[in-house]
């Protein structure tokens, strides 16, 4: 390090290039992720002024050069002189941070964005950027390169008077990105979850690229999403609707039981999905289990077992709600920063729910009825599951200090320094232990396909030993019980092979992990492991493919041409050319497998990530719930993504 710290050593960042220094602090990544959050960031000011009553109708479109449109019929932001800048407030907006109406609470009630970054961030990580404004009759237009504008705010044409509205065209930078291809599914999801909290709003998705266009509008609101949610399960009645606003925060909620196992609530603050809950989450649980005990004790429902209590737990098992409340000054907290810190919102919460649901229940006593008699069964199943917990307990599998026979743990205790690969079957697990780095990685292999997890109860649940053997592994414990900052390791990874058996081995851990584990998913640990598909080898050179794709162009490098669909065709291959087909992970050696597929130097990890819990839930429901029409629909129509073994 120099010793020689002068003032000249201090870089001060102007303008936008603070944001394309470090990207990642604006926008959470430079993946895909962080690409379509670009999006989110200009639909948010869309969004906003449709809570503000100015907008009704938001168009989305990917267009052919790969660039994103989204334009709106909102007021159009202003034009006029910056009374401090000196220079157009359309300017201002889209090249200094944290500038805009929404600080300003005269301009904006309440406001979407959990960062508050805003359409600037976006204009700084673009390659270019277009915005054209509608408002005063006119039509005005600039355009900037990576963030700076190449001239001044001008006029362009004319409009109505009435014809008002923002439109924002931009080129993401591909010096910044790790992608710069915007998927049609994950705008169309996002939006779907928007126009579901904002029923007045019309959102059109268009892909230009794929053909693929999608306008959601639901008038019905939550109850419409909350619908939606439940589609593929037996619900028990009509969803319950809660509206009301107190202390100027409006509350809505709706919420129905069906015949899952499991709770899915989903709770947002002015259009954010608060994954971590908060006081709006608790005050609703608070005033559920309050109001629904008091109306049964009233009514005397609990007949039969006398010994039964119902909880929480029991009001929660097959509940799906949404939640969704505007708050003017939001504080959030938490270790993504997406739960709700506001301790008055609690009460607020609380006591609406409290007062419109005792209303309901009064006027729907076949449906009260019915509710509790499903909450008692869930109270009779929580008892065996406790039972099955003790018993398994008592058998030391689920304690910790305890650990399954199988595990072949590392030697470094610390979890932000290890990882464990869940591998299928027992030849995999074997080459594992092997080829692994024992210091911080830990092996565990499963046995044939666990439970499906979405058609049982917790006390079936805990009677499956591969099951068992990763609750004692990852040592977090379960359920309500599970305590994230107990598990042993940073990372969880899920090893299978490049076939059908091995996608469905996958899709059931991940269904356990995220039905009873969710904190992990939820926090980014858990990742799927890349084992590569072929070898391929020239002389001493030898070269691993990850997919088709790789292979044909690793054998275009290698003599000019690409290889038949039927790899073992020997004579279409390039002269002297050999290329392994590996079928399962048990075929390669522990070298193999290492200089693959776990040496953190040269393999590739996807991290499983929710960006849209509910749309997870959907998805978990459809492949591994009871119904088989909507899961033959899902496979066929996202077959072109699969990588099928045949």
């Amino acid at each position: 390090m120099s010793k020689d710290y002068q003032a000249s050593n201090i870089n001060v960042l102007k303008g936008l290039e603070a944001v394309r220094k470090r990207p990642a602090m604006y926008i959470g990544d430079v993946s895909s992720r962080g690409l379509h959050h670009l999006v989110n960031e200009v639909v948010d000011n869309s969004i906003d002024e449709a809570l503000g009553g100015y907008n009704d109708v938001i168009f989305i479109s990917i267009n052919k050069d790969g660039s994103v449109t989204v334009e709106d019929r909102g007021r159009g932001i202003p034009v006029d002189i910056h009374p401090i800048e000196k220079i157009s407030a359309l300017e201002v907006v889209m090249t200094v941070l944290h500038a805009g109406g929404k600080f300003d609470k005269d301009s904006y009630k309440v406001s979407g964005g959990l960062h508050g970054v805003g359409v600037s961030v976006v204009n700084a990580l673009s390659e270019w950027l277009k915005v054209e404004v509608k408002r005063d009759g006119k039509i005005y237009f600039q355009e900037y390169r990576l963030g700076i504008p190449q001239a001044d705010v001008k006029e362009i044409g004319k409009v109505n008077n009435k014809e008002t509205g923002t439109k924002v065209t931009f080129m993401p930078d591909g010096e910044i990105f790790t992608t710069t291809k915007f998927k049609f599914s994950t705008l169309a999801e996002r939006m779907r979850e928007l126009a579901y909290l904002n029923k007045n709003v019309s959102i059109s998705v268009k892909d230009e690229i794929e053909d693929e266009d999608e306008t959601f509008h639901f008038k019905g609101g939550i109850v419409e999403f909350v619908k939606y949610l439940d589609e593929k399960r037996t619900v028990f009645h009509k969803p319950v609707y809660i509206e009301g606003e107190k202390d100027n925060v409006p509350v809505e909620i709706a919420f129905e039981y069906s015949d899952a196992y499991s709770d899915n609530i989903f709770a947002y603050v002015n259009n954010i999905n608060t994954h971590e809950g908060g006081t709006h989450l608790s005050g609703f649980k608070t005033a559920l289990t309050r109001t629904f005990n008091t109306y049964a004790a009233k009514n005397n429902l609990i007949k039969g077992n006398k010994k039964i209590t119902l909880t929480g737990d029991d009001f929660r098992e097959g509940l799906t709600a949404v939640i969704s409340i505007k708050v003017a000054e939001p504080q959030f907290e938490g270790q993504t920063k997406t739960k709700l810190g506001n301790s008055e919102v609690r009460s607020i919460v609380e006591m609406l729910v409290g007062e419109k649901l005792s209303e309901y229940l009064e006027e729907n006593p076949a449906v009260g009825k019915k509710i509790i008699e499903k909450c008692a069964r869930a109270a009779e199943a929580r008892e065996a599951a406790r039972k099955a917990r003790d018993l398994v307990r008592r058998k030391n599998v689920l304690d910790s200090m305890h650990l399954p026979g199988k595990l072949a743990d590392c030697s470094i205790s610390d979890p932000e320094h290890t990882e464990i690969y869940i591998v299928e079957g027992d030849s995999a697990g074997g080459s594992a232990k092997q080829g692994r780095d024992r210091r911080f990685q830990a092996i565990l292999p499963l046995k044939g396909k666990i439970l499906n997890v979405e058609k049982a109860k917790l006390n079936k649940i805990l009677e499956n030993n591969e099951i068992k053997a990763m609750i004692a592994a990852i040592g977090a414990g379960i359920g309500l019980e599970f305590n994230a900052e107990k598990a042993r390791y940073g990372k969880i990874i899920i090893m299978t092979d490049a076939d059908v058996d091995g996608s469905h081995i996958r899709t059931l851990i991940l269904t356990f992990l995220y039905r009873y584990m969710k904190e992990l998913v939820e926090t980014g640990r858990i990742y799927i492991a890349q084992p590569p598909l072929y070898k391929i080898k020239k002389g001493k050179e030898e070269i691993y493919a990850y997919n088709d794709d790789e292979r044909d162009k690793i054998l275009l490098r290698f003599n000019g041409s690409s290889s038949d669909k039927n790899e073992n065709n020997e004579s279409n291959l390039p002269k002297g050319v050999t290329i392994s087909r590996y079928k399962g992970l048990g075929e390669m050696n522990p070298e193999q497998l290492w200089e693959t597929t776990m040496n953190p130097e040269t393999r590739t990890v996807l991290q499983v990530n929710i960006d849209s819990a509910a749309a997870a839930d959907k998805i978990f429901e459809t492949l591994m719930g009871d119904d088989v029409e909507p899961r033959r629909a899902f496979i066929e129509k996202n077959a072109k993504y699969a990588n099928i073994d045949t």
